[in-house]
């Protein structure tokens, strides 16, 4: 299947990554590399493109040929950015760009187990060369686990029906499908509850897929490892895809900007915690024209930080 993925918040996000000519820029979501392309059409720049799912690193390769040595590809995951960076002699970088979630090949791969619009082997993993992946979550964890992932990560209110129906299930054999899953997930939720809003199944399906690529618990140390790394003036580019992940990103920049704890009845800062980034614009939204083209950019969302 050809690695497809249409990029969003293009355009905003490079012109808000102010990419110039000898920079040095990481993608730390290399995906398809349409991120990646757009900066180095930009500028005459250094690239470091990161990704843990190796059909991504292969088509972003081929897209990415044209411009030669300018171009490091690495298999990673973007939380280890700094022991990336630190293992190619680089010190400082001037922009980072991070596009959260899962790709639309990922979904549409339907042997990759992300979409509960297609029976498959239940898989989720953005790394297929690791040990746990859907089927262990389902299977091998326990009801109150998968209460509070489904709960926490997926904000299901039916999250506790969810997981016992999960291990009704599975005290008759193990679960084996994203297909079998659906169903089960369909029994669980009452009928009035399915006629209105999304898939009854989206929100566990992205539990699920947080849980099993550890999505959330690596964003803030990302953010802090990136500023550290950034030059002065250098950009960092966030785009999230729900509200999880971007009240992570939000609050983590701004406690970059106001780091101070001093409390509020003090008039001087005595902690001496000083800021080390300044938040660029508030979060920006998909244009009324990329929405009509592309439906899954609708809850996206960019952030966007510089060093100073």
């Amino acid at each position: 299947m050809e690695f497809k993925h249409t990029s969003v918040l293009l355009n905003e996000s490079i012109d808000l990554l102010n990419v110039v000519d000898g920079g040095i820029y990481v993608d730390g979501t290399l995906g398809g590399g349409g991120h990646s392309e757009a900066i180095l059409k930009r500028a005459n720049c250094r690239l470091i493109g990161i990704d843990r799912d190796d059909d991504a690193l292969k088509a972003a390769g081929e897209r990415l040929k044209p411009y030669g040595d300018r171009v490091t590809l690495v298999k990673s995951n973007f939380a280890d950015v700094t022991n990336v960076l630190d293992s190619l002699g680089i010190d400082k970088i001037d922009g980072c760009i991070l596009d959260l979630g899962v790709s639309s090949y990922q979904l549409d791969n339907a042997q990759r187990g992300f979409s509960y619009q297609h029976s498959a082997p239940l898989d989720m993993r953005m790394d297929q060369s690791q040990y746990i992946s859907a089927f262990n979550v389902v299977n091998e964890y326990s009801v109150k686990e998968l209460t509070r992932i489904i709960r926490d990560y997926g904000e299901e209110q039916w999250a506790s029906r969810i997981a016992q129906y999960i291990e009704n299930e599975r005290q008759k054999g193990s679960i084996n499908t994203t297909g079998e899953l659906v169903e089960i997930i369909k029994r669980a939720i009452p009928t009035r509850a399915r006629r209105t809003g999304p898939h009854p199944a989206k929100r566990t399906f992205q539990a699920i897929r947080i849980e099993v690529n550890n999505e959330l618990a690596i964003l803030e140390k990302t953010v802090r490892a990136v500023s550290e790394r950034l030059n002065p003036k250098g950009r960092m580019c966030v785009i999230t895809f729900h509200s999880l992940e971007d009240r992570i990103i939000k609050h983590t920049m701004q406690n970059l900007a106001n780091p101070c704890t001093c409390p509020p009845r003090i008039p001087v800062c005595i902690c001496g915690k000083v800021p080390t980034v300044k938040v660029v614009t508030k979060a920006i939204t998909p244009s009324e024209e990329e929405l009509t083209e592309n439906s899954r950019s609708k809850s996206a969302k960019l952030r966007v930080m510089e060093r100073l």
